[in-house]
């Protein structure tokens, strides 16, 4: 079911979607299921961070349900979509059978996107975490919203493809924690541009997009996309966007 705050922001921006994300169905062509679940904190991006995918999947002919209902986690239901997106959930968020069908929808070839706070999520949950690529580890402070440079690793992948090579950007951004090997970077951080000495910045850019196959299934996982105003910003979206597609094999 979606939240009141869901369907104020979906109606705000003229988006219709589908609510019936509960129960079994004939699978069907490019099925988006948005999973927005928080049991830590709470985004005030997510309700504009569903409406911007709405429109995206409404304007690709797309079929897009949110749900924060963690009964929407059955074999029956996920057999119906094709991705999976995980946008800035927090905390333990499934229990132990919902965990096992959504890691056999992946392992059938399912696919996942995270989108920031992803990697602060299940934490107790090995396989969750190798799924996104690292778990969240803490972001500076006074103030958590900075300007950052981003530099583009890899050019030539659909979340990437519109980009300048240097992108300057306002976000919060994370550090991260157990980097799992085999993961293809897309985007890195400059520390430096963000970071105080007292703040002991990296002198290496550090990962924040990335992508590969795992366990069966294709993922894709972005720290970026903390505040609101992301989900107006063209260039956020069309990154996000690509990495779905990409999710999708399209």
């Amino acid at each position: 079911m979606i939240d009141r705050p869901v369907l104020f922001w979906v109606a705000l921006f003229g988006i219709v979607l589908s609510c019936s994300s509960i129960g079994p169905g004939e699978p069907e062509e490019a099925r988006i299921l948005v999973f927005s679940r928080t049991a830590g904190f709470r985004h005030a991006s997510i309700e504009l961070g569903i409406a911007a995918l709405g429109q995206l999947a409404a304007d690709a002919g797309f079929q897009l349900d949110a749900t924060e209902d963690g009964d929407a986690f059955t074999p029956a239901n996920l057999r119906r979509y094709q991705a999976v997106v995980f946008l800035s959930t927090t905390g333990n968020i499934l229990d132990e059978p919902q965990q096992l069908a959504f890691s056999e929808f992946v392992r059938a070839g399912g696919g996942f996107v995270g989108v920031h706070s992803a990697s602060d999520t299940e934490y107790d949950w090995p396989w969750y975490g190798q799924l996104v690529g690292a778990y969240f580890d803490g972001h500076p402070s006074n103030p958590n919203v900075r300007t950052g440079r981003l530099l583009v690793v890899m050019p030539d992948h659909p979340a990437t493809a519109s980009l300048p090579g240097t992108w300057i950007r306002s976000d919060e951004w994370y550090d991260l924690r157990d980097l799992q090997d085999g993961l293809s970077i897309l985007l890195a951080v400059d520390e430096l541009s963000y970071k105080t000495p007292e703040e002991n910045p990296l002198l290496d850019p550090r990962p924040m997009a990335w992508f590969r196959e795992f366990d069966g299934g294709r993922t894709f996982y972005t720290a970026l996309g903390h505040t609101v105003e992301s989900y107006a910003d063209p260039l956020f979206l069309e990154h996000v966007w690509g990495g779905l597609t990409w999710v999708l094999g399209q």
